[in-house]
């Protein structure tokens, strides 16, 4: 075992930028797709004081395997990868970099929104094909429709100014949001049902609003209704989502997270015309990279320090 404190990465890098903070560590990856076996042996092997997540699940075997963790740092801002509860029972603090991919995810919002309301990926394969749907085809307007935003955090916060800047109207749920900006107006979640013209999902996966998008909840919602996704695929029941699509009720949904991921193939979404994919990427740009590792130190570096004072 190394002179120096370790610190175990569920990744198989981080930028270099974050690096430089933790100079003074020894930096263990775990590769691009850590097991939970894996990271048992590396924890037991290394005794590391803090583990940053960027890929699989940091759960009661990997905490009793590093009897040194002290804290645990989410590359990114969900951390629903972690047993939040175990970590709080051993004393283990859990850390997110809030913010961090704010910018990112909520670009990726507005494209998948964009998409899905102007056929963008549909349009592009009838170009290719050699037709010229000119005459047939009509896309949404988004001006002066309604946008329902779950979750008003840093990510739903930017996107709302998006939307807001398109001429949308901007009505959001978020039940711990503070200081909420002018041109959003804050409702309960029955009203984004109703009034939305679409919906786009900013909210951490709990286990109470898993599935908060199921087959009751779509049929409450207008006709026609657009759904994004950027934020956690387990907020959404899949079969039910696929259904309102095939059915009309739902139009075209964008999605960038999914219930298991990476998503297995086949999968019954696959194929879906009115449904776009991208492979939970919202987050992932240059910029992003660098400013979520570099969050993922800094909290680090926080906990350990608090503890040494």
């Amino acid at each position: 075992m190394s002179a120096r404190r370790a610190i175990v990465v569920t990744g198989a890098d981080l930028a270099q930028q974050a690096l430089d903070l933790l100079h003074d560590f020894e930096i263990v990856y775990a590769g691009k797709t850590p097991q939970e076996d894996d990271l048992v042996a590396l924890c037991k092997r290394h005794d590391p004081v803090a583990i940053i997540v960027r890929y699989g699940k940091v759960g009661v075997a990997i905490m009793d395997a590093a009897p040194s963790l002290r804290v645990i740092s989410k590359h990114g801002s969900g951390t629903d990868t972690i047993d939040k509860d175990a970590a709080k029972a051993r004393g283990i603090e859990v850390r997110a970099a809030v913010g961090a991919n704010a910018a990112a995810v909520a670009e990726q919002a507005l494209a998948l929104l964009l998409a899905c309301a102007k056929s963008i990926v549909h349009l592009n394969e009838r170009m290719h094909a050699g037709h010229w749907d000119k005459a047939t085809h009509k896309s949404v307007e988004l001006h002066g429709r309604t946008m329902g935003l779950v979750g008003l955090g840093a990510i739903g916060l930017r996107f709302a100014r998006m939307c807001d800047a398109m001429g949308m109207k901007v009505i959001g749920f978020d039940p711990f949001a503070q200081n909420v900006p002018g041109f959003i107006r804050v409702v309960d979640l029955a009203t984004i049902w109703r009034e939305s013209d679409a919906i786009s999902l900013h909210c951490p996966l709990t286990p109470e609003n898993r599935n908060m998008i199921n087959a009751q909840t779509l049929a409450s919602c207008k006709r026609g209704v657009i759904l994004v996704n950027t934020a956690r695929g387990g907020l959404i029941d899949e079969a039910a989502l696929l259904q309102a699509v095939r059915s009309g009720q739902v139009a075209s949904a964008g999605l960038d997270s999914f219930a298991v991921e990476p998503m297995p193939a086949p999968h019954p979404i696959h194929g879906e015309p009115n449904i776009v994919l991208s492979p939970h990427i919202g987050g992932v740009t240059g910029d992003a990279y660098v400013n979520m590792g570099v969050g993922a130190a800094q909290n680090v570096l926080a906990v350990l320090q608090a503890a040494h004072a």
